[in-house]
């Protein structure tokens, strides 16, 4: 992921507003004498590898001789849990990558308003913060998408083109589970929620884009809404076994690799899959759609920034890191490079892509809009994880009113 939510994915997280102390942590890379050294904490993931990240680093180095850039790894945790360890520890890096800065939070990242590059970069001020931008991005990424095996089309009988319903989407699971084929591949980790949101947000929101900004206001609710609809849907997919209980004890990674290897039929994922699947040779043999909704087709395509940056305030090298973001959210190679390696998109930067990735352009292309949970629309901090929580219980037993019911009392004891 890139990512959900990843991608936290399928989405990009909070940080915690923490205390800065003064103690540091270190553990950095040794700084080389008469050099700027930058560190920067990113996400790894299969696509965004520390290879990768390494290989993209090592151009800006070469172009900018007095500048030294330090990966910071992140071992098991999160880039948002490592970045709160390092503020708290008096330790900041320069730069952090997946990280939504919040109207909580934001004094703890460099203000880029008066920045005038960052007019050209996408989605800056749907995630602006009072007017003021501290997010900047490489591209966008979309995720109201299901990918299919076509070779299990076939053999079922189904044509990918008739589905735009839920319950088409429904009829094609049972005839592709009596070809024997698990329907909707899916895994642990964060990916339950996130795919619940690539379903679900994409016909909510299309109905009504403010429905964050009531819910906020107390003006609607979870069990009052057709999220209701949609969690029935998902448990009833479980229980027809539509989507299988053990995956639960797949990481995000190895589900990606069933469902690659063709052991299902349908992966509800966003854009950043297509790389993916053009690593392992299988672009040709898979196809892909857009979400189908109870609503009107298509629905907007639930999406967010890809590959964000912040500068931290406490940035001893602000005014370098700040013109190295600047290189990686403008700069034509760096840019493409970062937009193929995981599957995103922005307009004026065209790349060599697969017949799968032309696909996912063309969805986009027709989407009437993208849905973006930033700004006003964001919810409240803690929420993609509550979301997942709540939504891995229906395959324990719970039910859609339980769950709604839940996400409602868990989000009224935050606000």
């Amino acid at each position: 992921m890139g990512k959900l939510m990843r991608r936290a994915c399928a989405a990009t997280v909070a940080v915690t507003t923490v205390v800065v102390s003064t103690a540091a942590c270190g553990g950095a890379e040794p700084a080389e004498a008469g050099k700027t050294t930058l560190r920067i904490i990113v996400n790894i993931s299969p696509n965004l590898t520390e290879q990768y990240w390494k290989g993209l680093f090592a151009k800006y180095e070469q172009s900018h001789p007095g500048v030294k850039v330090n990966l910071e790894l992140t071992g098991t945790i999160t880039a948002t849990a490592k970045l709160t360890q390092d503020l708290a520890a008096g330790d900041p890096p320069d730069i952090a990558q997946q990280v939504t800065p919040t109207p909580e939070n934001a004094a703890l990242f460099a203000d880029l308003t008066d920045q005038e590059w960052t007019g050209q970069t996408p989605l800056v001020d749907q995630y602006a913060i009072n007017g003021k931008r501290y997010l900047v991005g490489v591209g966008q990424q979309i995720q109201s998408l299901v990918f299919y095996n076509k070779a299990a089309f076939a053999k079922a009988g189904v044509d990918a083109t008739g589905i735009r319903t839920l319950d088409q989407f429904q009829d094609a699971m049972a005839k592709l589970k009596a070809a024997g084929y698990t329907p909707l591949q899916t895994a642990g980790q964060w990916v339950p929620g996130a795919q619940f949101s690539q379903m679900a947000d994409s016909g909510v929101l299309t109905a009504d884009p403010e429905w964050i900004v009531k819910r906020k206001q107390k003006q609607v609710t979870f069990a009052g809404s057709d999220y209701v609809k949609y969690l029935e849907r998902h448990r009833n997919w479980i229980d027809q076994g539509y989507l299988d209980k053990s995956a639960l004890g797949l990481t995000y990674s190895d589900g990606q690799t069933a469902f690659l290897n063709g052991k299902s039929a349908m992966y509800i994922m966003g854009s950043f899959f297509v790389p993916a699947a053009d690593a392992a040779k299988k672009s040709d043999e898979i196809g892909v759609f857009s979400m189908p909704t109870d609503g009107a087709y298509p629905s907007g395509q639930f999406g967010n920034i890809a590959s964000p940056y912040v500068v931290t305030s406490a940035s001893k090298n602000k005014a370098a890191a700040i013109e190295f973001v600047k290189w990686l959210v403008t700069d034509p190679v760096a840019v493409e490079s970062q937009l193929a390696s995981d599957g995103n998109l922005r307009k004026g930067f065209p790349y060599k892509t697969s017949s799968l990735g032309t696909e996912v352009q063309k969805i986009l292309d027709a989407a009437p809009s993208v849905i973006v949970k930033a700004g006003a629309r964001q919810p409240i901090e803690g929420y993609p994880a509550e979301l997942n929580t709540q939504v891995q219980s229906l395959y324990t037993g719970a039910t859609a009113k339980q769950v709604a019911e839940s996400l409602d009392k868990w989000w009224n004891s935050q606000s």
